[in-house]
């Protein structure tokens, strides 16, 4: 399984319309280069980084990647649970690219956990790649640089899974960025239970309690979950969410979970509900990138956050990136009277 080890060509080898090219063309060799370029810092490599990114929006339609959450408390077994994904996916002939959200070392704000302990099963396959990233203290656990990585992943692989820290507002987070949210529940944990009293059972489209070789346990935090959804108001969009018995470990039920993944993806493109989400996502994240930057005295510069969104939805052919960055200079300027 390729990681992201590969550095970064300097100067570059043709620009980056040439390195959007070789992404739309489903170069898989052209991920780790682009990679990098979102997640570098120097203002020569950002312009780079959002020209690439505009025409990968450019070229939405050719993005074919479907982009899934895992979520859930630290413990519920998501590493395990991609594994047993991929090694379902890959005899199926679809390409997995993975974004792995972890937790930042304080000293370096590098990521804390490695490659190598995570999907065991793809480290040989050029069908399968990974790339860990650092939350870098955001509190739902979700790095700067996750929506363009997965906008490029998007290009190349099948499906993109982007599996978070699990702690904090992981899963109000990722819901804006991904189609389909998988929350992972362990058994007997009571995260089922807080998940239910926070507000937000509606959020996740499949529900998965691993661990489900330990036997009752699991099947009563399965009924748990169900009896909660029963409760809640039904979707707008129609999908009821499925509550799924899994065992990571020994592969049981993982075929279930596919299936329903791929039910949501057609149930999505049918209903118009993931152009809709992915409209919406990007919104959000113009909006949180300049209220964490500029604060809401800056969003009032801009007309106030419903007038930005409006702003986002009439700008279809930028991509999030530059559009933070155009808004934001001209909040500065209507900051500082310029």
């Amino acid at each position: 399984m390729p990681t992201d080890a590969a550095p970064a060509s300097r100067g570059s080898s043709g620009g980056s319309s040439a390195l959007a090219a070789r992404l739309l063309a489903g170069d898989r060799a052209a991920v780790p280069e682009a990679l990098n370029l979102v997640d570098d810092t120097r203002a020569p490599q950002r312009e780079q980084a959002r020209d690439l990114l505009d025409t990968l929006q450019r070229n939405r339609e050719s993005l074919r990647g479907h982009r899934v959450g895992i979520t859930g408390a630290p413990g519920a077994g998501k590493s395990t649970l991609l594994d047993a994904l991929v090694r379902n996916l890959r005899p199926r002939g679809r390409s997995v690219g993975i974004l792995a959200i972890d937790p930042s070392s304080q000293r370096t704000g590098g990521a804390l956990l490695g490659d190598r302990f995570r999907v065991r099963s793809g480290a040989n396959d050029d069908g399968v790649y990974l790339r860990s990233m650092a939350a870098r203290d955001r509190l739902g656990g979700i790095a700067d640089a996750t929506a363009a990585s997965v906008e490029i992943l998007g290009a190349v692989f099948d499906y993109v899974f982007v599996e978070t820290v699990g702690v904090g507002q992981s899963e109000s987070e990722i819901s804006h960025g991904v189609d389909t949210l998988v929350f992972v529940a362990q058994p007997g944990a009571g995260d089922s239970l807080q998940f239910m009293k926070a507000g937000i059972l509606e959020l996740p489209d499949v529900f998965v309690v691993n661990k489900a070789d330990i036997g009752a346990v699991a099947e009563r935090t399965a009924s748990e979950l169900s009896s909660g959804l029963g409760l809640s108001t039904p979707r707008a969009d129609g999908w009821e969410a499925p509550v799924l018995l899994v065992s990571a470990r020994d592969g049981a039920g993982v075929d279930a979970l596919v299936d329903a993944v791929d039910a949501h993806a057609q149930h999505g493109l049918e209903s118009g509900a993931r152009e809709a989400g992915r409209r919406a996502g990007r919104a959000h994240a113009v909006c949180a990138a300049l209220a964490q930057r500029y604060g809401a005295y800056g969003l009032e510069r801009v007309g106030g956050r419903d007038a930005l969104e409006v702003r986002v939805r009439e700008a279809e052919e930028e991509s999030v990136a530059s559009l933070v960055h155009r808004l934001g200079q001209f909040i500065e300027g209507a900051l500082t009277g310029r």
